[in-house]
């Protein structure tokens, strides 16, 4: 059973897996400025689905190449404040376009036909080529072979950053050798919904180009000519936009750049760098300026304008700080004020979702462990903002979450829930190995706050509560496993799980070389990730990430870089890209934005083991791979102040660390593998 990670990779890659994404030559390659192409070649047709997102509408593009070469696109659009009837979880406004804005235009009169894609590119955009012939011979007497491409077409599909609008940008170029004579008829489709489903009555959704009259000009050689395009969606009481689609998407690039711009990776492997790149632009982008304020929320078609306690707060909400993301901080600050409402003094659970804007809330699980999502997400957001002022407003949340996970401990020490995040896809029993090892983690960061705060015996006591969860998680979940020294995920559970990881992330390591031999041992690794269950054939990206971040934490640097570079390249350059998933089979790998958060912090918390223990201090455990020389964190925002950096370096067999803030060595110091940092930035 103790076989290494390459080599059970290596096997499940010959004997191929449910949902695998591995082929011999990698689909999709990265360009110098960090997006990926597709340049089409034999293997079609080929069809994937990328979901994009801004402040006021998501969509999913279904789209791919045929088998005759053409271009294939379906817009599936979410208006998450366009809100149905019932206004329950799953209640935007959701439609699917497959309106084709090239269809009525003319070349000298004729169709274009004869498509054939060239490439395709996403980089926070998808942008699509494709050369085309002008008309048939009318005598059929010249082979549909023998026609050459006349017109190149560009195709660029983005989300307004604002609007309720997704738009499109079309270029139509002169590739031949004659004059060409183009006729873009204006088009405007409007649908109107059924009023008895929509809160707001009924909703207006309109396709349509951005000319309202039919444009004629001529082309010569070598010269272009663009027309936009977009589908909206508003409410009645709300005025038809007329978006300017290439300011539009020059917003769109500009929201990829800032993102570029902050907390940057720098590592010898490029396929890394570009995931966590556009895991980046993932998380951020998903957040909906909805009347509860900024929500970010999971998206896949089915969660928006709305924030559950194990996505928002515990996944990506302690993302943000260290982003520097204005509109990420802000979401999760209201994340957290939102969750704040349900204080209560009669020790009822907090809800596992608020959902409809703010406006409702909801559980489809009972008591999912939701306080200890969020006591430990809320914990890690404040320390890393820095600000004493936003720690005090969110305190009582975090002291009200501990409170009732100490209220739940059971008569073996462990925190009882009726269910985990999976609300009840797998078995959990009455209380899990990923509620207390949450609970424990917030332990610790509350009690870091509170020495913030100066609230010394409130510190002391959460500490000396986490030393004895410690001790209980280790003696009631410590188990053989399928012949691993590891733990079972509930009393009862008699076969491996993928979130036995827990214990690693929060720095539980008396079971890890078990642990991570279990992770990495074909019983649970596939080539898309872990199996939530041995002997299943479901796997969710979220406890893989989780268990990339803990085996790096645990110090075994090898098995997980090795890891991680199958993962990046799977996610990055595969069969369906660019993005971390949430799962399959279910919901056929949907692009949740809460992952990408994840996959972020298997950097910053796992390779670089930054643990925030002050509102200005950290510590620092970082785990340099052996065929790196270098790696570095630049402009992280976490801690308040100016943005500092990461260096790390190779000296020898031990680590050269700086830490630098504004052009300044806060810290530097050479220390040996797996030691400990204790960094303090100055205040400003």
């Amino acid at each position: 059973m103790r076989t290494t990670l390459l080599t059970a990779l290596a096997g499940l890659l010959l004997n191929g897996v449910a949902g695998a994404q591995e082929t011999a030559t990698p689909r999709w390659q990265i360009t110098d400025d960090g997006a990926i192409v597709w340049r089409i070649d034999v293997r079609i047709p080929h069809y994937d689905h990328i979901e994009m997102s801004g402040e006021s509408l998501s969509a999913v593009l279904r789209y791919g190449v045929n088998g005759d070469g053409s271009f294939s696109m379906e817009r599936s659009i979410v208006w998450p404040m366009l809100r149905t009837v019932p206004n329950n979880t799953h209640a935007s406004l959701t439609r699917r376009f497959a309106t084709d804005f090239l269809q009525a235009v003319t070349v000298d009169g004729q169709t274009l036909n004869g498509e054939q894609v060239q490439s395709i590119t996403l980089d926070g955009k998808l942008t699509a080529v494709s050369r085309f012939t002008v008309g048939h011979d009318r005598d059929m007497r010249q082979r549909r072979s023998d026609l050459r491409p006349e017109i190149e077409l560009t195709r660029i599909y983005a989300p307004s950053t604002t609007l309720p609008a997704l738009c499109e940008l079309y270029v139509l170029k002169n590739i031949g050798s004659r004059r060409l004579e183009v006729c873009l008829p204006a088009q405007r489709i409007v649908y109107a919904t059924d009023p008895a489903k929509g809160v707001q009555g009924s909703y207006t959704l309109i396709a349509k180009t951005d000319h309202t009259e039919s444009r004629l000009a001529v082309l010569n050689p070598g010269e272009e000519l663009r027309f936009g395009a977009s589908v909206q969606g508003v409410a009645g009481h709300q005025e038809e936009r007329s978006p300017v689609i290439e300011e539009e998407l020059a917003e769109r690039e500009a929201l990829r750049r800032e993102l570029r711009s902050k907390l940057v990776l720098e590592c010898p492997d490029s396929v890394i760098v570009a995931e966590f790149e556009f895991a980046k632009l993932r998380a951020a982008e998903s957040i909906f300026r909805t009347k509860g304020g900024l929500m970010h929320s999971p998206g896949g078609e089915a969660y928006y304008a709305a924030m559950w306690a194990n996505d928002q707060a515990e996944y990506v909400s302690p993302l943000f700080p260290f982003l520097g993301y204005t509109k990420g901080n802000e979401s999760a600050l209201n994340c957290f004020r939102h969750y704040s409402r349900f204080i209560n003094d009669r020790a009822e659970a907090l809800p596992s979702s608020i959902i409809a804007e703010g406006d409702d809330h909801f559980g489809v699980a009972g008591d999912r462990g939701d306080c200890a999502m969020v006591a430990y997400g809320a914990a890690r957001t404040i320390l890393a903002l820095g600000s004493e002022s936003t720690a005090a407003e969110l305190w009582p949340l975090v002291r009200f979450s501990l409170e009732y996970c100490h209220g739940k401990l059971n008569d073996r020490g462990v925190v009882a829930s009726d269910s985990d995040e999976l609300e009840n896809r797998f078995p959990s029993g009455d209380a899990n190995l990923c509620t207390s090892t949450l609970y424990y983690d917030a332990l610790l960061s509350a009690s870091y706050i509170a020495e913030q705060l100066g609230e010394r015996r409130t510190a002391a006591l959460y500490r000396t509560r986490a030393g004895r969860l410690k001790e209980c998680i280790s003696a009631h979940f410590g188990a053989c496993v399928e012949g691993y020294d590891t733990y079972r995920y509930y009393d009862g559970n008699d076969v491996l799980r993928s979130w036995i990881c827990m214990p690693l992330v929060v720095g539980i390591t008396d079971r890890a070389a078990g642990t991570v031999e279990a992770l990495l041992s074909p019983r649970l690794m596939t080539p898309d990730g872990l199996l939530t269950q041995s002997g299943t054939r479901t796997f969710w990206d979220r406890s893989t990430l989780y268990a990339l971040r803990g085996i790096f934490a645990t110090g075994e640097t090898e098995k997980a870089t090795a890891f991680l570079e199958h993962y990046a390249a799977t996610r990055l350059l595969g069969e369906h890209v660019p993005y971390p998933i949430e799962a399959w089979p279910e919901g056929n790998q949907r692009h949740l934005s809460a992952e990408s958060g994840l996959f972020c912090r298997i950097f910053t918390e796992g390779i670089f083991g930054i643990r925030p223990t002050g509102f200005s201090s950290f510590e620092l455990t970082p785990r340099l791979p052996e065929k790196w020389d270098r790696m570095a964190l630049g402009n992280i925002y976490a801690f308040g102040g100016a943005p500092f950096d990461i260096r790390v370096s190779r000296r020898g067999e031990r680590l050269d660390v700086r830490v630098v803030r504004e052009g300044k060595i806060v810290c530097r110091k050479v220390i040996g593998r797996g030691q400990t940092v204790r960094i303090a930035l100055p205040r400003e």
